[in-house]
Protein backbone atom coordinates (compact mmCIF):
# COMPACT_ATOMS: atom_id res chain seq x y z
CA UNK A 1 0.00 0.00 0.00
CA UNK A 2 2.86 2.22 0.98
CA UNK A 3 3.77 2.10 -2.66
CA UNK A 4 0.93 3.55 -4.29
CA UNK A 5 1.44 6.86 -1.86
CA UNK A 6 2.55 9.43 -4.19
CA UNK A 7 5.95 11.46 -2.99
CA UNK A 8 4.06 14.21 -1.49
CA UNK A 9 1.92 11.72 0.55
CA UNK A 10 5.14 9.43 1.87
CA UNK A 11 6.90 13.06 2.21
CA UNK A 12 3.91 13.79 4.57
CA UNK A 13 3.49 10.44 6.13
CA UNK A 14 7.45 11.20 7.02
CA UNK A 15 6.63 14.42 8.46
CA UNK A 16 3.59 13.18 10.64
CA UNK A 17 5.90 9.88 12.42
CA UNK A 18 8.95 12.83 13.21
CA UNK A 19 6.45 14.90 14.85
CA UNK A 20 4.81 12.03 16.52
CA UNK A 21 8.71 10.91 17.87
CA UNK A 22 9.11 14.29 18.84
CA UNK A 23 5.73 15.30 20.43
CA UNK A 24 6.27 11.45 22.57
CA UNK A 25 9.76 12.41 23.14
CA UNK A 26 8.35 15.65 25.35
CA UNK A 27 5.73 14.08 27.05
CA UNK A 28 8.31 11.99 28.61
CA UNK A 29 11.10 13.97 29.89
CA UNK A 30 7.82 15.84 30.90
CA UNK A 31 6.64 13.15 32.97
CA UNK A 32 10.53 12.00 34.39
CA UNK A 33 11.61 15.65 35.40
CA UNK A 34 11.12 16.29 38.92
CA UNK A 35 9.23 19.83 38.70
CA UNK A 36 8.86 20.57 41.82
CA UNK A 37 12.77 20.56 42.94
CA UNK A 38 13.26 22.45 39.43
CA UNK A 39 11.21 25.33 40.57
CA UNK A 40 12.22 24.84 44.28
CA UNK A 41 15.54 25.67 42.93
CA UNK A 42 15.47 28.00 40.04
CA UNK A 43 11.70 29.46 40.10
CA UNK A 44 11.51 31.28 43.52
CA UNK A 45 9.79 34.67 43.03
CA UNK A 46 10.91 36.11 46.56
CA UNK A 47 14.43 35.86 45.05
CA UNK A 48 13.71 36.46 41.67
CA UNK A 49 12.01 39.70 43.04
CA UNK A 50 15.17 40.67 45.13
CA UNK A 51 17.06 41.01 41.77
CA UNK A 52 15.73 43.88 40.62
CA UNK A 53 16.22 47.19 39.82
CA UNK A 54 19.75 45.99 40.21
CA UNK A 55 20.09 43.69 37.70
CA UNK A 56 19.02 45.81 34.53
CA UNK A 57 20.65 48.81 36.18
CA UNK A 58 23.62 47.81 36.74
CA UNK A 59 24.06 43.99 35.11
CA UNK A 60 22.17 44.34 31.64
CA UNK A 61 23.40 48.25 31.18
CA UNK A 62 26.68 46.94 31.97
CA UNK A 63 26.21 43.73 30.01
CA UNK A 64 24.97 46.37 26.69
CA UNK A 65 28.14 48.84 27.36
CA UNK A 66 30.27 45.85 27.07
CA UNK A 67 29.16 44.69 24.28
CA UNK A 68 28.85 47.90 22.39
CA UNK A 69 32.44 48.89 23.43
CA UNK A 70 33.70 45.72 21.62
CA UNK A 71 31.74 45.69 19.01
CA UNK A 72 32.60 48.87 17.53
CA UNK A 73 36.30 48.29 18.43
CA UNK A 74 36.36 45.46 16.46
CA UNK A 75 34.45 47.03 13.40
CA UNK A 76 36.91 49.71 13.32
CA UNK A 77 39.69 47.33 13.29
CA UNK A 78 37.91 44.76 11.66
CA UNK A 79 38.02 47.52 8.51
CA UNK A 80 41.48 48.23 8.90
CA UNK A 81 42.53 44.29 8.56
CA UNK A 82 40.02 43.84 5.58
CA UNK A 83 41.58 46.75 3.80
CA UNK A 84 45.32 45.53 4.57
CA UNK A 85 43.76 42.42 3.14
CA UNK A 86 43.41 43.49 -0.03
CA UNK A 87 45.88 46.25 -0.48
CA UNK A 88 48.57 45.14 -2.96
CA UNK A 89 51.35 45.76 -0.65
CA UNK A 90 52.37 42.33 0.19
CA UNK A 91 53.61 42.71 4.09
CA UNK A 92 50.39 44.48 4.83
CA UNK A 93 48.84 41.24 3.20
CA UNK A 94 50.74 38.67 5.55
CA UNK A 95 50.26 40.91 8.55
CA UNK A 96 46.40 40.68 7.96
CA UNK A 97 46.55 36.76 7.15
CA UNK A 98 48.57 36.05 10.52
CA UNK A 99 46.38 38.33 12.62
CA UNK A 100 42.87 36.24 11.33
CA UNK A 101 44.48 33.06 11.52
CA UNK A 102 45.60 33.68 15.25
CA UNK A 103 42.42 35.52 16.32
CA UNK A 104 39.99 33.33 14.96
CA UNK A 105 41.86 30.15 16.64
CA UNK A 106 41.89 31.03 19.79
CA UNK A 107 39.40 30.83 22.48
CA UNK A 108 37.96 34.42 23.35
CA UNK A 109 38.68 32.87 27.31
CA UNK A 110 42.48 32.98 26.31
CA UNK A 111 42.33 36.55 24.33
CA UNK A 112 40.76 37.87 28.12
CA UNK A 113 43.13 36.28 30.14
CA UNK A 114 45.98 37.59 27.55
CA UNK A 115 44.28 41.48 28.05
CA UNK A 116 43.99 41.09 31.97
CA UNK A 117 47.75 39.67 32.93
CA UNK A 118 49.64 39.63 30.12
CA UNK A 119 49.39 43.16 28.87
CA UNK A 120 50.39 44.30 32.38
CA UNK A 121 53.02 42.04 32.52
CA UNK A 122 54.48 43.30 29.45
CA UNK A 123 53.80 47.02 29.95
CA UNK A 124 54.63 47.77 33.64
CA UNK A 125 53.26 51.28 34.95
CA UNK A 126 50.83 51.34 31.85
CA UNK A 127 47.59 51.23 31.99
CA UNK A 128 43.80 50.49 29.22
CA UNK A 129 42.28 53.38 29.19
CA UNK A 130 39.14 52.94 30.75
CA UNK A 131 39.88 50.51 33.14
CA UNK A 132 37.82 47.25 33.20
CA UNK A 133 35.53 48.31 30.08
CA UNK A 134 38.95 49.14 28.32
CA UNK A 135 40.17 46.23 28.83
CA UNK A 136 36.56 44.44 28.10
CA UNK A 137 36.38 46.53 24.64
CA UNK A 138 39.69 45.23 23.97
CA UNK A 139 39.15 41.52 24.49
CA UNK A 140 35.67 41.73 22.29
CA UNK A 141 37.26 43.69 19.82
CA UNK A 142 40.14 41.57 19.30
CA UNK A 143 38.38 38.73 18.70
CA UNK A 144 35.64 40.14 16.64
CA UNK A 145 37.79 42.11 14.43
CA UNK A 146 39.27 38.77 13.31
CA UNK A 147 35.92 37.51 11.90
CA UNK A 148 34.69 41.45 11.09
CA UNK A 149 37.78 41.44 8.68
CA UNK A 150 36.96 38.58 6.92
CA UNK A 151 33.07 39.68 6.43
CA UNK A 152 33.89 43.02 5.15
CA UNK A 153 36.44 41.56 3.11
CA UNK A 154 34.19 39.43 1.44
CA UNK A 155 31.20 42.61 1.71
CA UNK A 156 34.02 44.77 -0.65
CA UNK A 157 34.65 41.70 -2.91
CA UNK A 158 31.43 41.52 -3.76
CA UNK A 159 30.37 45.04 -4.38
CA UNK A 160 30.74 45.39 -9.00
CA UNK A 161 34.16 45.97 -10.05
CA UNK A 162 32.33 48.80 -12.25
CA UNK A 163 31.70 50.81 -9.46
CA UNK A 164 35.41 51.52 -8.55
CA UNK A 165 35.72 52.01 -12.26
CA UNK A 166 32.87 54.42 -12.38
CA UNK A 167 34.34 56.10 -9.58
CA UNK A 168 37.64 56.40 -11.13
CA UNK A 169 36.44 57.41 -14.34
CA UNK A 170 34.93 60.63 -12.43
CA UNK A 171 38.18 61.41 -10.79
CA UNK A 172 37.83 59.85 -7.86
CA UNK A 173 41.05 58.88 -6.34
CA UNK A 174 41.40 55.00 -5.20
CA UNK A 175 41.58 56.25 -1.54
CA UNK A 176 38.24 58.44 -2.08
CA UNK A 177 36.56 55.95 -4.40
CA UNK A 178 37.16 53.33 -1.35
CA UNK A 179 35.82 55.72 1.20
CA UNK A 180 33.10 57.34 -0.92
CA UNK A 181 31.45 54.51 -3.22
CA UNK A 182 33.26 51.15 -2.05
CA UNK A 183 33.11 50.61 1.47
CA UNK A 184 29.19 52.19 1.73
CA UNK A 185 28.05 49.51 -0.52
CA UNK A 186 29.95 46.95 1.51
CA UNK A 187 28.21 47.55 4.72
CA UNK A 188 24.80 47.34 3.13
CA UNK A 189 26.04 43.68 2.31
CA UNK A 190 27.40 42.82 5.11
CA UNK A 191 24.87 44.19 7.99
CA UNK A 192 23.30 41.31 8.67
CA UNK A 193 26.21 39.26 9.83
CA UNK A 194 27.78 42.02 11.68
CA UNK A 195 24.50 41.94 13.30
CA UNK A 196 24.76 38.29 13.80
CA UNK A 197 28.38 39.31 15.32
CA UNK A 198 26.96 41.56 17.56
CA UNK A 199 24.83 38.96 19.11
CA UNK A 200 27.54 36.36 19.81
CA UNK A 201 29.47 39.40 21.27
CA UNK A 202 26.76 40.05 23.89
CA UNK A 203 26.80 36.56 24.96
CA UNK A 204 30.82 36.38 25.03
CA UNK A 205 30.48 39.26 27.26
CA UNK A 206 30.30 36.76 30.13
CA UNK A 207 33.91 36.57 29.82
CA UNK A 208 34.22 39.58 31.84
CA UNK A 209 34.34 37.85 35.36
CA UNK A 210 37.73 36.86 34.23
CA UNK A 211 39.21 40.47 34.55
CA UNK A 212 38.12 40.88 38.30
CA UNK A 213 35.13 43.22 38.37
CA UNK A 214 34.07 45.32 41.40
CA UNK A 215 30.31 45.38 42.12
CA UNK A 216 29.11 48.12 40.07
CA UNK A 217 30.97 46.49 36.88
CA UNK A 218 29.37 42.92 37.09
CA UNK A 219 27.55 42.21 33.90
CA UNK A 220 25.03 39.32 33.81
CA UNK A 221 26.39 36.12 34.11
CA UNK A 222 28.44 37.55 37.07
CA UNK A 223 25.82 39.09 39.12
CA UNK A 224 23.71 36.03 38.41
CA UNK A 225 26.34 33.84 39.83
CA UNK A 226 27.15 35.97 42.57
CA UNK A 227 23.77 36.49 44.03
CA UNK A 228 23.01 32.55 43.39
CA UNK A 229 26.11 31.70 46.15
CA UNK A 230 24.53 34.50 48.49
CA UNK A 231 21.03 32.86 48.19
CA UNK A 232 22.16 29.42 47.77
CA UNK A 233 19.94 29.16 44.86
CA UNK A 234 20.10 28.82 41.01
CA UNK A 235 17.08 31.46 40.44
CA UNK A 236 19.39 34.73 39.70
CA UNK A 237 21.21 32.18 36.87
CA UNK A 238 17.48 31.90 35.57
CA UNK A 239 17.04 35.48 35.11
CA UNK A 240 20.40 36.62 34.02
CA UNK A 241 19.73 34.07 31.27
CA UNK A 242 16.06 35.40 30.76
CA UNK A 243 17.71 38.80 30.54
CA UNK A 244 20.45 37.59 27.89
CA UNK A 245 16.94 36.54 25.67
CA UNK A 246 15.69 39.53 25.99
CA UNK A 247 18.30 40.91 23.80
CA UNK A 248 19.30 38.26 22.02
CA UNK A 249 15.68 36.90 20.57
CA UNK A 250 14.95 40.62 19.13
CA UNK A 251 18.41 40.76 17.58
CA UNK A 252 18.04 37.03 16.29
CA UNK A 253 15.20 38.51 14.93
CA UNK A 254 16.21 41.01 12.90
CA UNK A 255 19.02 39.21 11.86
CA UNK A 256 16.58 36.69 10.15
CA UNK A 257 14.54 39.52 8.62
CA UNK A 258 17.92 41.39 7.14
CA UNK A 259 18.85 38.23 5.41
CA UNK A 260 15.83 37.68 3.86
CA UNK A 261 15.40 41.40 2.76
CA UNK A 262 19.03 40.68 1.43
CA UNK A 263 18.12 37.87 -0.54
CA UNK A 264 15.41 39.26 -1.87
CA UNK A 265 17.05 42.15 -3.27
CA UNK A 266 19.08 39.55 -5.33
Amino acid sequence: MTSRLTRRQRRRVSQGIQYAVFVAALVLIGFQADWGRLQNQFAQKDIAEELFPDIITIALRNTVVYTLSGFLFGLLLGLIIALMRLSSVAPYRWVASVYIEIFRGLPALLIFIFVGVAVPLAFPGTQIPGGVYGQVALGLGLVAAAYMAETIRAGIQAVPKGQMEAARSLGFSHARAMVSVIIPQAFRIVIPPLTNELVLLFKDSSLVLFLGVTLNERELTKFGRDLASQTANSTPILVAGLCYLLVTVPLSFVVRRLEASAEKAK
